[in-house]
């Protein structure tokens, strides 16, 4: 097992507490975030998470310890309320923006959440399901928030009044993110004091089955991990100098590690990227910004080479492409690399491993693999009875390390089913590893769909499918699509004397499912295939 140098052991840091004090102190004059136009200082950061962290602590009821909510976009409220959450001693859970009233109702009541950091646009959706939660408090972001003046009320109107991306809402117990900041920076610093042990993060996964579920990572799971990333990308980034442009969204795991965690730690600037799905917009900025590093999925990079003004970016400075969340085409691998001259440096990880796990080696990628682990990272190879393979065959992949989760949120069963005795961690996903000891993922989680790197659980779409009164059962599988990796297929089978359109489903399913949950495809069949004892056989689907 490969050990981290002595310069890059997690001991030196007690807590992300630690680790943030020690980002602002080594960094103060350098640029931190840019978002609009608009970069902070680290020295700028720390004050204005100061100033939030002060907020949280003398104009709210939240303890050390409480949860707290962050359902931001890729904006620059975010560093600010995570680092400030942070100080005031909270723990942070993040959310997704996309979510439906459903969603968010199900990981607030889970996790108990008492506040929530939330951009205007979905604060309709948090009206509908406040009453049912234990929020008290509401802290409300503007998209323009933290730009200067005229380009503030140009960004807020135009998202309300031009692009009407601001539904109605009353939510009267709100304050905005600006007014939080407007407190001196003098927040108590004891409340940061956390042990290693203690939860620092609670991030929403189905785990290798099953609803989404909050998997606990620790104050010392995270810095062991941004460790075992910064191992890795010391090969190819240099400290103090690189701009890493940040497409995907921070609320993600490997996003969150290395736009929030590993590439402040290394004292480099992170270019956000609030809505990548615009490419236009995107091309333009990497046409004027000067970008040496990318870190994206193969349905982005796809896109951004069939976009015609894509070949008149210049590449010159960029050193470090990296790809995670879904496996890489080959392909456009390839081809970015020809185009760009800059090769994808795969890796794979999962939410309850903080996330990464192994990570190419700059200058040795091999095509089709995810790489050898990180540092400090044990894997081994299993078959149904959790006896190892032989060395080369096909098998389940148990990881064991320091950026393994604590369990999840109060889940006892389901964390001691994922995590053994002995600390292995039972992925569900099965592997391959050749004689350089290089990973290849074979099928991630058996039934899992990766749709444009997002998780999408069967049993949740079910679950919300089965409640229309005409289908008497359902079954969920992933398809191939070239635009997203893959799509969700419903199968439906109808109650008899009872009639049920494609449409009526696909609008049910919009009023509780995030977008790329909704089935693109719905097959209406006379029965479902199931085991002896009744269990539905979605690999039978599949085939």
């Amino acid at each position: 097992m490969e050990k981290l140098s002595k310069e890059l052991r997690p001991e030196r840091h007690q807590s992300l507490g630690d680790v943030t004090a020690h980002i602002f102190d080594q960094h103060r004059e350098l640029p931190a975030f840019s978002c609009f136009g608009r970069t902070l200082s680290y020295g700028d950061v720390d004050e204005l998470s100061s100033r939030f962290a002060n907020y949280l602590q003398s104009h709210t009821d939240l303890q050390a310890g409480d949860r707290i909510a962050i359902q931001l976009p890729n904006v620059l409220q975010f560093p600010i309320a995570l680092y400030g959450a942070i100080k005031a001693g909270l723990v942070i859970v993040n959310t997704n923006p996309l979510y439906t009233a459903p969603e968010m109702l199900h990981q607030f009541k889970d996790s108990g959440v008492r506040a929530i950091v939330i951009l205007e646009n979905f604060c309709d959706k948090l009206e509908q399901i406040i009453e049912q939660t234990s929020i008290t408090t509401v802290i409300v972001a503007q998209l323009g928030d933290l730009q200067p003046a005229p380009r503030r009320q140009l960004i807020n109107l135009g998202a309300k009044y031009l692009k009407k991306l601001v539904p109605a809402f009353d939510l009267p117990q709100a304050r905005s993110f600006n007014a939080a900041l407007a407190c001196p920076a003098d927040y108590d610093d004891s409340s940061a004091s956390a042990s290693g042990d203690d939860v620092a993060v609670i991030l929403y996964t189905g785990g290798t089955t099953g609803h989404a579920k909050g998997a606990m990572l620790s104050h010392r799971n995270l810095i062991a991990n941004m460790m075992q990333l910064r191992a890795r990308c010391l090969l190819a980034i240099r400290d103090r100098l690189e701009c890493i442009a940040a497409p995907l969204p921070l609320y993600h795991s490997y996003a969150f590690l290395l736009h929030c965690l590993a590439m402040p730690y290394a004292g480099n600037h992170n270019l956000l990227i609030t809505n990548p799905r615009d490419l236009d917009a995107l091309i333009k900025l990497l046409r004027n910004t000067v970008v040496n590093g990318f870190v994206g999925i193969n349905t982005l990079y796809l896109a951004l080479l069939r976009h015609r003004d894509f070949a008149s970016v210049d590449f010159s400075q960029l050193k470090f492409c990296g790809a995670g969340g879904m496996p890489m085409t080959t392909s456009v691998a390839e081809e970015w690399q020809q185009v760009t001259g800059c090769e994808i440096i795969e890796g794979y990880g999962l939410t309850e491993c903080s996330p990464v796990v192994s990570v190419n080696i700059p200058g040795r990628v091999k095509l089709g693999t995810v790489g050898p682990l990180v540092p400090e990272t044990e894997l081994k190879v299993v078959d149904e009875q959790g006896e190892e393979v032989t060395p080369g065959e096909c098998g389940e992949a148990w990881i064991r390390g320091p950026q393994v989760m604590r369990g999840y949120w109060q889940q006892e069963a389901a964390s001691r089913d994922t995590i053994n005795e002995e600390g292995w961690l039972k992925t569900g996903d099965f592997v391959t590893i050749d004689a350089d000891n290089y990973i290849r993922i074979v099928d991630r989680k058996k039934d899992m769909i990766l749709v444009s790197g997002f998780n999408v659980f069967p049993n949740e779409v079910e679950d919300w499918v089965n409640q229309l009164v005409e289908v008497l059962e359902c079954a969920a599988i992933g398809v191939p699509s070239e635009r997203s990796g893959e799509a969700v297929k419903l199968f439906v089978v109808i109650r008899e004397g009872k009639s049920l359109t494609e449409g009526a489903i696909i609008d049910h399913c919009r009023a509780g499912l995030t977008s790329y949950k909704v089935p693109k495809d719905i097959e209406f069949v006379a029965d479902l295939p199931k085991s002896n004892i009744g269990k539905i056989l979605r690999r039978e689907l599949r085939n």
